[in-house]
């Protein structure tokens, strides 16, 4: 049986993922801005997300948030974390019994620190849940450039059921029950790509770029394996993958406000020029508060944090991390 799809959030990657969907599946794509919904359906495209890109002609739109939860066999909420919980409470008395919800969210809901699907597990407990994850920009992606991802979610005959549905042509989607794990590197990883773009921005070169994310995914790894992911998907395409692409690219929202802040500007200014959102900013204050509950030492992540919430530089930052204390590679701190 073919399912159909309702995707909430017109942003870039909400838009991307509906485009490519759509292709195997009936879907619909919910998005706030009545003229964003209007160009989806009428030019194919979404210009202030993905400018320049064509979307898919089997594609459509609708701006009542309602029509989309009804029709949906599968819900892939595409909104940012700070309006997870309210979009879901938004949709709850429409959503028929069972339907698997996907998350694309990449961050932590600030007042309970939960993962997204923690979110979705309170306030819809029936519902099978996961996350699509991993090494994915939007514009190459929507561009039709090959990439890969990952389907999470504790339940494998519904990963199997639901991997075709996102895997198409060039994107391929791997699955993983390690749910905790891969959730966990999609907002760990925000955070160091601030502190990798804060070296880009001061000129700090290749060298300390390449130390900044191996010990990086190290500090990732601490403390998504205290929270009960496993070693083995740190190391892959939800941590490695994803640390990579995100720590790099000139692409990655969260790398850019790194570059920026290394460069002196002020991080109010940064944002309010932004018209997506850097999980990683917000997310830094959260993963401390985890650090420090569960004892984990997370220097490059400190110092992220005190550039983000404490009027600290990055130059500052990196004089505390060449302060810390050095011990064994292959020591857990």
């Amino acid at each position: 049986m073919t399912l159909k799809v309702g995707v909430l959030g017109a942003g870039s990657w909400g838009t991307t993922v509906a485009s490519l969907v759509s292709g195997k599946s009936p879907t619909q794509i919910w998005g706030r801005n009545p003229d964003t919904v209007r160009e989806i359906n009428e030019q194919r495209s979404n210009e202030q997300y993905l400018p320049g890109l064509k979307l898919s002609h089997k594609l459509t739109a609708v701006d009542d948030i309602t029509q989309v939860i009804q029709n949906a066999d599968l819900v892939v909420m595409g909104v940012p974390s700070k309006a997870f919980r309210e979009t879901l409470m938004h949709v709850k008395a429409h959503i028929r019994p069972w339907v698997p919800i996907i998350s694309l969210a990449k961050g932590f809901e600030l007042e309970t620190k939960f993962r997204m699907t923690q979110v979705i597990k309170e306030i819809l407990p029936d519902h099978p849940c996961g996350v699509l994850t991993g090494p994915n920009l939007a514009r190459e992606i929507a561009g039709g450039q090959a990439a890969a991802s990952v389907l999470a979610m504790e339940e494998q005959n519904m990963l199997e059921r639901l991997q075709p549905i996102f895997s198409n042509g060039l994107f391929r989607v791997y699955t993983n029950n390690d749910l905790v794990g891969c959730e966990l590197g999609g907002a760990l990883k925000n955070v160091i790509a601030i502190a990798a773009g804060m070296g880009d921005g001061a000129g700090a070169g290749d060298n300390t770029r390449s130390a900044v994310i191996t010990r990086g995914l190290a500090e990732m790894t601490r403390l998504g394996v205290v929270m009960g992911g496993r070693p083995e998907t740190f190391a892959g395409l939800a941590g490695m993958g994803d640390m990579l692409a995100t720590c790099t690219s000139a692409l990655s929202r969260n790398h850019h406000v790194g570059v920026e802040l290394g460069k002196g500007r002020k991080l109010d200014d940064i944002i309010d020029e932004m018209n997506m959102v850097a999980e990683g900013v917000k997310s830094s204050r959260v993963v401390m508060e985890l650090a420090e509950e569960l004892d984990v030492d997370m220097p490059i992540t400190r110092e992220v944090f005190r550039v983000c919430h404490e009027r600290s530089t990055a130059r500052r930052a990196f004089r505390g991390l060449l302060r810390a204390e050095i011990g064994s590679e292959a020591d857990p701190g």
